[in-house]
């Protein structure tokens, strides 16, 4: 990262990155980023666990930096959505943390319909900023990755779940309650086996998220991401028709993203692609080139500039 991007930030600033897996959490100021700590989502207890995990965290990751709470100037949070809006202020209704939105049938060890996030935060935190993650990294890779530049253009991670962030003629879209991009719960099929955290059968995060995968093919030798990517890049047969199956489907939400929104370009990150982009972007261009040319010609993915600190990025977008 360009030392250009600390050297304007005043004050100390703490990122926090709220995903389905993990939470993390860095303190960032003119020097670069300090006290980087992360810890898999808190999912039990009662539905205010994930915004003490959050101030525990922030707390730590001042300590360790030799600071304290009292010294930050601002929070920004880049979380996993899609948002509820309960008094005016932010909770989760996250499909891969609430499990009482889908039902015991997905496995999540909690019956929430949603996770407290900004009142227990802005009770203990100062100038606290929420976003949507693929808002807060579509605005840090217009920013400092790979879509400077853009003025039409789209973030995409590929991990957990699905997300997306929004950009039209330079303008963000954020959508009435901050929601806009979350075109992982677009239905794209009627699979049985394809049963999304949000409770919709047969959407995209349903079928090609990095937990559908191990969902989906439990009972097949390749039973997560990492495996099935594995054995597809080593020639294994059946590996490479479930990836070229994975592609056709994520290939196509990007191909629609493109031509309803007119993109120039989409940046793509997240666990699930960037762990095997050399495989996965070829693949995925080859569902979008050659087809109605007038909207999708010179149209590129691209692989995220901010690589796999683009949540750490993304939410010091927020406050920097």
């Amino acid at each position: 990262m360009n030392p250009d991007v600390f050297a304007s930030i005043e004050g100390l600033k703490a990122c926090v990155d709220v995903g389905g897996t993990k939470v993390a959490v860095s303190l960032a100021d003119a020097t670069g980023l300090h006290g980087h700590l992360s810890e898999p989502t808190a999912k039990t207890g009662d539905n205010d666990a994930l915004a003490r995990q959050i101030i525990r965290l922030v707390t730590q990751s001042c300590a360790a930096a030799g600071h304290s709470v009292a010294d930050l100037d601002a929070v920004g949070v880049s979380s996993c959505g899609p948002f509820a809006m309960h008094h005016g202020l932010i909770e989760l209704a996250a499909p891969n943390i609430c499990g009482g939105l889908a039902g015991p049938a997905r496995g999540l060890p909690n019956d929430w319909l949603t996770a407290q996030l900004e009142a227990p935060l802005r009770a203990a935190l100062p100038n606290v900023v929420i976003e949507n993650d693929g808002v807060a990294a579509l605005q840090a890779e217009r920013r400092w990755g790979a879509l400077q530049g853009f003025t039409d253009c789209a973030y995409v991670t590929w991990s957990t779940g699905i997300g997306m962030g929004l950009c039209v003629d330079g303008r963000v879209l954020r959508g009435k309650n901050g929601n806009a991009g979350h075109a992982g719960h677009t239905f794209v099929s009627d699979n049985d086996d394809a049963l999304c955290g949000c409770g919709n059968v047969g959407d995209l995060e349903g079928l090609v998220s990095g937990n559908a995968i191990a969902r989906r093919f439990a009972a097949s030798p390749h039973a997560d991401a990492a495996t099935l990517m594995t054995a597809a890049r080593a020639g294994d047969v059946q590996a490479l028709v479930q990836v070229d199956a994975l592609c056709r489907v994520m290939g196509r939400a990007l191909y629609n993203l493109i031509v309803t929104l007119d993109l120039q370009a989409i940046s793509l990150g997240g666990s699930v692609f960037w762990h095997h982009r050399d495989l996965l972007l070829p693949k995925l261009q080859a569902q979008i080139d050659g087809k109605l040319s007038a909207l999708t010609q010179g149209c590129r993915l691209l692989p995220a500039g901010l690589q796999q600190r683009v949540g750490d990025y993304a939410a010091l977008a927020l406050v920097a």
